[in-house]
């Protein structure tokens, strides 16, 4: 249900701030009056891009949440006191409205993990699940440092790909612009001086001056055709068969990288849940959820039918044929020692020592190509002008 916040006054004369949930406004005016306080202002979630911006921003604070909420705990406090103490010291405003949200739904009856429910937007079906478990099995506590570390460890990959990407997206906008440049403001000069000349020019040249001269005319229509084609791409990728096919590319081209994440975050979870008491089928089911590539995530379709035939892990696995032969070694030598869960978490962090080793290498690779692009397409600009330069000195005085 959606969260509006408001803004009333006690009977007497305090004005109170806060978020409410409910199914609409004219509900959420009732529940405040129900609760002895006089609404002033209740206002509708906003749509768009602010709430994308919101629903990003609340994802980030999880891992604050929890790190607190797990201290707390550990300290002898309990759950409501805890949550209490949350909200209060919480300096997101949206997320303070979500923690005084489930802290009220806990005091009406309903359970940590069902309150958490309620707002799937924000806290995922495997943080619900874990949560879930820790309550059924008393041991919330620890269920939440392992949540921590996994938001942790998570957060440090996810924060170590963006870091990496950074330079070479510098360079492309960087490399894009200059050529724009050339193309829109120096190759138009020239190309007056080589027309009052009237030389004949060279093939490369007349191909530049042709491209410049639609860029300056027809920039608008070039502009349009390219956001219309991103735009087409984008709703095209998030089909189904759009975000397979595109996902099947990724794993062809980029095998090595793609097939590293998805066995560090595969087996991470995995590793993650049974340790924390969550059933294996249901913990097959959530780690396969959070398989980022379909392509990945089709081939390891067949893992609850072979767990609920007795086949145990490492044989579906296996013959999946996806993961890499040092990780379905490991999880088999967990399942013979009967330390699954252990193993698993050991193939994780094996894989994201080698995933950070795999992206350097290929940002190592990726940085001197974009380099070497963008100077052949400078180089040709460059030299087709200068040809056209010989060309003309060439001519009869």
């Amino acid at each position: 249900m959606p969260i509006f916040s408001y803004r009333a006054t006690t009977r007497e004369g305090t004005v109170v701030e806060g978020a409410i949930e409910s199914a609409d406004e004219k509900t959420a005016v009732e529940m405040l009056r129900n609760t002895g306080v006089i609404p002033l202002s209740v206002e509708a979630p906003k749509e768009g891009m602010l709430k994308k911006i919101f629903l990003r921003s609340a994802k980030g604070d999880i891992l604050t949440f929890t790190t607190e909420l797990a201290a707390l705990l550990g300290a002898g406090l309990p759950l409501d006191r805890s949550l209490n103490i949350i909200a209060e010291v919480s300096e997101s405003k949206e997320m303070k409205g979500i923690v005084q949200s489930i802290l009220k739904s806990i005091r009406e009856g309903s359970s940590f993990s069902d309150a958490l429910q309620t707002h799937p937007k924000v806290f995922p079906r495997i943080y619900v699940n874990m949560i879930r478990a820790g309550e059924a099995g008393g041991v919330l506590n620890i269920v939440l440092e392992k949540l921590n570390e996994f938001l942790e460890s998570s957060k440090e990959l996810k924060d170590h790909i963006i870091s990496s990407m950074i330079y070479p997206v510098i360079l492309i906008v960087a490399g894009g612009m200059s050529i724009i440049f050339m193309f829109t403001f120096v190759l138009p000069r020239f190309s007056t001086i080589f027309s009052e000349l009237g030389a004949s020019l060279p093939l490369s040249t007349k191909i530049i001056l042709i491209f410049s001269s639609a860029m300056r005319s027809y920039w608008w229509l070039i502009g349009s055709v390219m956001a219309v084609a991103v735009i087409a791409f984008m709703k095209y990728i998030r089909t189904t068969e759009g975000r397979f096919k595109w996902d099947a590319l990724k794993l062809k081209f980029m095998r090595d990288v793609v097939i590293k994440i998805e066995t560090e975050r595969f087996c991470r979870t995995l590793g993650t849940l049974l340790k924390s008491g969550v059933p294996l089928l249901q913990a097959l089911n959530n780690s396969r959820e959070v398989v980022g590539n379909r392509a990945v995530a089709a081939a390891l379709e067949s893992l609850s039918r072979g767990a609920k035939e007795g086949k145990g892990l490492a044989g579906p696995l296996a013959a999946a044929k996806i993961f890499p032969q040092l990780a379905l070694s490991m999880i088999r030598v967990g399942e013979e020692t009967g330390q699954l869960d252990t193993m698993l978490l050991k193939v994780a962090t094996t894989y994201e020592k080698s995933l950070r080793e795999a992206i350097r290498r290929f940002m190592g690779l990726l940085e001197p190509l974009i380099i070497i692009t963008m100077a052949l397409i400078i180089g040709f600009i460059v030299v087709s002008v200068f040809m056209a330069i010989f060309s003309i000195l060439d001519l009869p005085i």
